[in-house]
């Protein structure tokens, strides 16, 4: 089954034919639309580059260290 689309800011479920009719699209409103614009406009959306596995590892082993030290703090 295929899922709906969505706002992605909302969450609000949008009509199958939106995408060829909203001049919002993905969104279902304009203020969804300039939220979303905020938001990259506030550095709160990046693009990164892929990490690569060691720099994953990375991320996960000091993740799991800063739960263990607020798990030790509790």
């Amino acid at each position: 089954m295929i899922r709906p689309q969505t706002c992605p800011i909302c969450g609000k479920e949008l009509a199958p034919e939106a995408a060829a009719e909203s001049p919002h699209f993905p969104f279902c409103s304009e203020r969804c639309r300039l939220v979303d614009l905020y938001r990259w406009s506030e550095g709160q959306y990046a693009i990164v580059d892929p990490l690569t596995p060691e720099q994953q590892l990375e991320a996960e082993m000091e993740r799991l260290e800063n739960e263990l030290g607020e798990a030790d703090e509790v």
